[in-house]
């Protein structure tokens, strides 16, 4: 039987480099954000968002219809890694949740948003996840799945240890594999890549965790206050790297 493995992070919370470490499995097939084209066609997204018109253009816009075919389809291999968005959940039914592994991701807000404010000037809430994090959790919960959490910090801390929790939790083998890839691009990244993916691109593996050197932005700093609370309800609740295996 597939395993299904979904993974519901927010924007630039090292998601690309969990979908390429997961990549590196010979078991695994991985996919990049099936449902971005229904996010941006049923939602203003697509004003603001790089790219958006030739995303629309090459994926299919039809979030049902991706469920269906895409996320719930036929692979070769045992595991698929399908690597989401949360917020591109919206105008969908979630029943689908009950068949897969869904896996929550998460990033300080200090680090994340001046990132994300390069390519999305004026970010609200809603772009950033962390409220639709919660809301995604409590209904995972009612269906009476415990979702495991990472925070990017602990991952990049101790990828080898918060990794081996991570496919404990969710009833796989640690590969290996997974804590280093090759440089460049890979087949199955977006068509949005060249917008998002220029340091990964660049890796060849797990960076290690640096602290944001440069002043917060202030224009940021409402938005700051508004994501903190929910970003430290599920940062309490994410594999810690110290209590993890070593990372050796």
């Amino acid at each position: 039987m597939t395993k299904r493995i979904c993974l519901w992070s927010g924007p630039r919370n090292i998601s690309t480099a969990l979908m390429y470490s997961f990549a590196q499995r010979a078991d695994t097939t991985v996919v990049d954000e099936p449902l971005y084209a229904h996010y941006l066609s049923t939602t203003d997204a697509h004003t603001y968002h790089p790219g958006s018109a030739e995303v629309m253009a090459v994926q299919e816009n039809d979030g049902a219809k991706v469920v269906r075919e895409v996320i719930l389809g036929d692979y070769p291999t045992r595991l698929v890694f399908f690597k989401h968005m949360t917020h591109h959940l919206v105008n969908l039914d979630w029943d689908f949740l009950d068949q897969t592994i869904n896996v929550l991701l998460t990033r300080d807000p200090r680090d994340m948003l001046p990132s994300y404010a390069k390519n999305v000037k004026q970010p609200t809430l809603r772009d950033t996840d962390y409220a639709d994090h919660l809301k995604l959790l409590d209904y995972l919960r009612s269906r009476g799945q415990t979702p495991p959490v990472l925070e990017a910090k602990q991952v990049l801390l101790n990828p080898r240890g918060v990794l081996s929790r991570l496919c404990q939790q969710i009833g796989i083998p640690f590969d290996e594999a997974m804590l280093s890839w090759p440089a460049g691009p890979r087949p199955e990244d977006g068509v949005w890549a060249k917008h998002w993916y220029h340091s990964v691109h660049q890796s060849t593996g797990f960076e290690a965790y640096r602290p944001k050197a440069s002043p917060f932005p202030e224009h940021l700093k409402p938005l700051l206050a508004e994501c903190q609370p929910y970003y430290e309800q599920l940062a309490a609740l994410a594999i810690q790297a110290d209590q993890s295996q070593p990372e050796g």
